[in-house]
């Protein structure tokens, strides 16, 4: 664009000296000429510089232009991108949307139908709580009814326990005597007391199954020996099947353990269920029972069973009439035999079956039954080895201590006896001295205990543990025992068991000492007293006058207090009164007057008293004169009420019943510490029986 401006400059320079130095028109014409193609070329020139300028401008725009369509083009592309996306968003936002139209639509559908099942559940809880009204009422009925039921039964039970015990009392006395009456006569005292102790086993069994229905009945676990249990078995009905010419045998089958622990009194009273039924429906042929592990059999789903390890199974076998098999369930129900005809036939009520399947499930087990007409019969309880309650109903019943477990010789651990860690007197005892046995590990206690014996012209033996104890008390028989609770191996109170349930030392008095405060349960097992630790040197004298007394008084005291003069002298008869004196009062005022009168170690006392309630009397005789051993001797029923509050305060609770003498004699020999060698011959073998059977 220079190089234009700058010729154009010199042309019109040219023609303005033209000008100035007066050229000719011609000339003049031509510059004007010349002037205008310069002009035209100048004009050329600048548009052709123009145009080329313009050119690179538009180049140099193009490329700019390509560079920007590049970007706009990568732009496109994500925008296309970002559109196909957002379409595809938006189909599932249409998705979703129809979906959540179709899910409200069944969500207000089912509001709909909510709201009317709400309204119909609102009605159905209308009629619930009309008919729950309607169940409490009825089963305030129910109560009151069974009130009224069991009230009925308790006293039924009074009534006619009472003039039955005494009948059978006075048969029993009748039977036994030899001297007055002929043979025949005192066979008909013993029908008299035979069909009256049938009548009594009546009575129990609808107490037992009132018991049962109430949930009132309870065990009492133990180790049951099954050489035991077989023994038991034979001595019930070997005479039984001798006498009706059958067959009748015990077996038991290999790898069956030496015991079971369950209640023994109830495995009994099953086992003697069955066998007395199946003696009973079987004239000809054989009765078997078989004891052993099973694997099989009962019910699969039952609640113990299936949860158990080792069962036992026992089994009845007769060769009877048999049941059909549509009578199977209804035998088990009470009052219910397989056919009206058998009960007129055979006898019985009908209650055993019922009885014996409510006890198996009380221990944890069931009974099952093959039978068919004319085929007989097997009865097969099956229980747990170890006692497994039904945890939906009971607490867990712990096992007895594994006192039983110890060898019934003890001669095998005579070595404890060579452990005389305290100089006594054994080395220098001689027949019919005064001895006095201290069960005690504190060794400084137990010779202060032995100087203050010695005081008393005792001759001492001391044992530091349970063990030794129980030896040196077979081996000595002592005159009186100290005991305490707290000993190493095995306690006191399993020393105390033990001395108690042995013939040849349940005589001994035990005067406990310890720091353990359970002072019922050492009087309830039999001591004479129990003296908490520590304790005085006035205690201490205070126990060993009261132990020297007990031993210096050859004869004991008994007070009877009983309204009913037959049953008086039927327990004066039966305790006898040789190396005891029986004092017999019918009022409880009576009572209270001869207790503060004189000294009694043992009180025989009947609830039914005329002027006073047994438990007020016993509340008395308690906290006026002191702890005297009561044994409750009643044909009243108890309530578990009646018996929480009789067992806080009395020893024992003997019910009449078809054994209650023999259990009645045996208390009281227990409190009164009576040697049982001593005993008249026909007692002794009473108690012998009795030991037997436990």
């Amino acid at each position: 664009m220079v190089l234009p401006i700058l010729f154009e400059g010199q042309v019109k320079a040219v023609i303005e000296l033209a000008s100035f130095h007066r050229f000719s028109d011609i000339h003049l014409t031509f510059f004007d000429q010349l002037t205008e193609t310069i002009g035209i070329v100048l004009n050329t020139i600048t548009t052709t510089m123009r145009t080329e300028e313009l050119l690179k401008q538009s180049q140099t725009l193009a490329h700019e232009l390509q560079t920007r369509q590049a970007e706009l083009t990568e732009t496109n592309r994500r925008l296309q991108e970002q559109a196909k996306t957002l379409q595809e968003s938006e189909e599932r936002l249409r998705q979703q949307q129809e979906e959540l139209q179709q899910t409200n639509e069944e969500l207000e559908e089912k509001a709909n139908l909510l709201a009317k099942q709400n309204l119909e559940v609102e009605s159905k809880n209308q009629e619930i709580e009309r008919a729950s009204r309607a169940l409490q009422e009825k089963a305030e009925q129910l109560a009151l009814t069974s009130k009224y039921k069991s009230e009925f039964v308790a006293n039924m039970s009074h009534e006619l326990r009472t003039p039955l015990n005494s009948v059978l009392i006075l048969a029993k006395l009748l039977s036994e005597a030899e001297e007055n009456l002929s043979e025949k006569q005192r066979e008909f005292a013993r029908t008299i007391h035979s069909s009256g102790s049938d009548l009594l086993d009546l009575i129990n069994e609808i107490l037992d199954l009132s018991k049962i229905e109430s949930g009132m009945m309870e065990v009492d676990i133990g180790r049951v020996m099954f050489s035991d249990l077989a023994e038991y078995v034979d001595r019930s009905f070997s005479q039984v099947a001798h006498d009706r010419g059958l067959e009748f045998s015990i077996k038991r089958e290999p790898g069956l353990p030496p015991g079971i622990y369950t209640d023994q009194r109830r495995l009994q009273q099953i086992l003697k269920n069955l066998l007395s039924n199946a003696f009973k429906f079987t004239e000809k042929g054989s009765v078997r029972v078989q004891i052993g592990p099973a694997s099989s059999g009962w019910t699969e789903d039952h609640p113990v069973l299936s949860r158990t390890d080792t069962i036992i199974a026992f089994s009845v076998t007769d060769t009877g009439i048999g049941i059909a098999p549509d009578k199977h369930k209804v035998i088990f129900e009470a009052f219910q035999q397989a056919d009206g005809t058998t009960s007129r036939k055979f006898g019985g009520t009908g209650l055993g079956l019922s009885i014996s399947r409510e006890i198996a499930r009380l221990l944890g087990g069931e009974i099952r039954l093959r039978s068919a007409p004319g085929a007989g019969s097997t009865f097969t309880l099956y229980v747990p080895a170890t006692y497994t309650p039904d945890m939906t109903k009971t607490r867990r019943v712990q096992p007895r201590a594994v006192v039983e477990e110890l060898t019934s010789d003890l001669a095998a651990e005579v070595s404890l006896t060579i452990e005389n860690v305290v100089a006594d007197d054994r080395a220098t005892i001689q027949p019919g001295d005064r001895t006095l046995l201290i069960i005690e590990d504190d060794v400084n206690f137990a010779k202060i205990l032995m100087a203050m014996a010695r005081e008393r012209d005792f001759k001492v033996l001391v044992a530091l543990r349970g063990e030794t104890g129980l030896l040196l008390a077979r081996q000595y028989t002592p005159s009186a025992i100290t005991l305490d609770i707290e000993l190493p191996g095995m306690d006191g109170w399993s020393v105390l068991d033990r001395l108690k349930h042995n013939r040849v030392t349940r005589h001994i008095p035990v005067h406990i000492l310890s720091v353990n405060d359970e002072r019922q349960r050492g009087l309830k097992m039999g001591a004479i007293a129990y003296q908490n630790k520590p304790v005085t040197p006035e205690q201490i004298r205070e126990a060993l006058n009261r132990i020297d007394s007990f031993v210096q008084r050859g004869v004991k005291s008994l007070l009877v207090i009983e309204d009913d003069t037959v049953a008086q002298q039927s327990i004066i008869e039966l305790i006898g009164n040789g190396d005891v004196e029986t004092i017999a009062v019918g009022t409880a005022q009576e009572a209270l007057a001869k207790l503060r009168e004189k000294h009694f170690d043992c009180v025989v006392l009947d609830l039914g008293l005329p002027d006073m309630n047994g438990f007020e009397l016993m509340e008395r005789i308690k906290s006026e004169i002191g702890d005297v051993p009561i044994i409750i001797y009643t044909a009243k029923e108890l309530s578990p009420r009646d018996e929480t509050e009789l067992r806080r305060l009395a020893e024992t609770i003997i019910v009449k019943d078809v054994r209650s003498l023999e259990r009645l004699l045996d208390e009281t020999a227990l409190f009164l510490h009576r040697i049982e060698e001593k005993l008249p011959e026909p007692k002794r073998q009473i108690l012998e029986q009795l030991h037997k059977k436990d």
